[in-house]
């Protein structure tokens, strides 16, 4: 495995356990929250202040926020979600220059350009019925609220960086419904994809 997979997924799909399932597999890195850290100290700020512009697009800061730019900044004009998505793509990009590894979400699949791209989807049903087995000790119209929302917040961050459609199976190379097999077979069906994969492009 010489390529970087990157996983983009609905939220209570599994998509982080199958990425952590891979890595191990595959014996390579995996990159989920792991990028905060990086990336904050890639653009010279605090865990706490960074996610504070992580995942947000500038249409939903207060513009006359003076928060919102890094007077420090050679680029202090840029908003600042501007700048932590741009360190955040750096980041990606040195991990992906250091050999073959796992990132989760980040919009990693376009700041790449030569990555194995995998989408992981459910019914909101079959969501709620995962994330109510992990205890959260949320009730369930809580719980499908924060699906939705979450599902809501990744999508027009996804589209305003990226200019692509979350979600659209055209923007992917394989997209894996874990409600019908479960993230143990979206596992085995994601590792017969690739050893095609590979295997087509050698």
């Amino acid at each position: 495995m010489d390529k970087v997979i990157t996983i983009s997924r609905e939220f209570g799909s599994g998509g982080r356990e199958l990425g952590i399932k891979l890595a191990e597999e595959l014996k390579v890195p995996f990159y989920d929250k792991e990028l905060i850290g990086l990336s904050a100290e890639e653009c010279g700020l605090s865990e706490e202040k960074f996610l504070r512009y992580f995942e947000n697009i500038p249409e939903l800061q207060n513009s006359l926020d003076p928060q919102s730019y890094h007077p420090f900044s050679f680029s202090y004009e840029i908003p600042m979600s501007d700048q932590v998505f741009l360190a955040q793509a750096r980041v990606i990009k040195k991990l992906a220059e250091q050999g073959p590894c796992i990132i989760v979400g980040r919009c990693a699949d376009r700041v790449l350009e030569d990555s194995i791209d995998l989408f992981v989807y459910a019914k909101m049903e079959e969501r709620l019925k995962r994330m109510n087995s992990l205890n959260t000790g949320t009730d369930p119209d809580t719980m499908e609220n924060r699906i939705r929302e979450v599902d809501k917040k990744r999508k027009e961050y996804y589209q305003y960086y990226t200019g692509c459609e979350w979600g659209k199976a055209q923007n992917y190379h394989l997209c894996l419904n874990s409600g019908l097999i479960g993230v143990e077979g979206c596992f085995h069906t994601a590792l017969a994809y690739l050893k095609c994969f590979l295997k087509t492009s050698q």
